[in-house]
């Protein structure tokens, strides 16, 4: 730090002579007064103004501003390891098998002699059930089949740390249900554009209303989407405007 003390009958004074001694201009040095000083009377109790100039530090070049290595590497995040490769959790075979063993006992329960295939792809399970009187495990519109799902999956996921997606199929249902559902909408479809109005399907299940999403998904003609709360949820087909 350089600097330099000056005195003077004023402030301004002794600052002039300080920022003499440093060969600098005003605005180069920060002035920090020692003493005021006064002028006294009739020549008693005078006292000079002494003042301290301390020179500013010049503002670093471009050069001296760039990052030294050592900067660089002391701002630097540390080097993270690689990151292992995850370890892939074996899949858990008891739960299918538990939900197997309790298809099986409801199905026995409801009176139907009715064999049950599983069928595990990871933690997808799926139940394919063939037998006598299947119209009695299928129901209305599915409604018993569905059913019989939900309660399949809450028994797959009841003890289980990873979640099972389950599908209770018989005789091949759910396709036939599928392409019904696909025919259906595209006629309501077609119903919709001829009346210009919008058309209301009857409640289904989420997964059945996938299914009608999906088959109007590339008709540019209509817009479908879903109305009402649960077990009235719907799928209303309405021309697009």
């Amino acid at each position: 730090m350089i600097e330099a003390t000056a005195a003077g009958s004023t402030v301004e004074e002794a600052t002039q002579a300080a920022l003499k001694k440093l060969n600098a201009k005003r605005e180069d040095a920060e002035i920090e007064i020692v003493i005021e000083g006064r002028k006294g009377f009739l020549g008693f109790g005078k006292r000079e103004a002494v003042v301290k100039a301390v020179l500013k530090p010049l503002d670093p070049s471009p050069e001296e501003e760039m990052v030294q290595p050592e900067e660089v590497f002391a701002e630097a995040e540390p080097l993270q390891e690689e990151p292992k490769p995850a370890v892939k959790k074996a899949i858990n075979e008891k739960p299918g098998e538990e939900a197997h063993a309790y298809l099986l006992q409801v199905i026995e329960q409801m009176g139907v002699k009715a064999t049950v295939e599983k069928i595990q792809k990871g933690r997808n399970l799926t139940f394919l059930i063939e037998g006598e009187d299947i119209a009695l495990l299928i129901g209305k519109r599915g409604q018993t089949l569905n059913s019989l799902q939900y309660l399949t999956q809450l028994v797959a996921n009841r003890h289980s740390d990873q979640y099972f997606h389950v599908t209770v199929d018989a005789e091949s249902y759910r396709e036939r249900r599928e392409d019904i559902l696909v025919q259906l909408a595209n006629k309501l479809a077609n119903q919709a554009l001829a009346s210009s109005k919008e058309v209301a399907l009857e409640p289904m299940p989420s997964y059945e209303r996938k299914i009608i999403h999906a088959a109007l998904a590339r008709n540019k003609k209509v817009v479908t989407f879903s109305a009402g709360e649960e077990p009235r949820r719907h799928i209303v087909i309405a021309p697009k405007r």
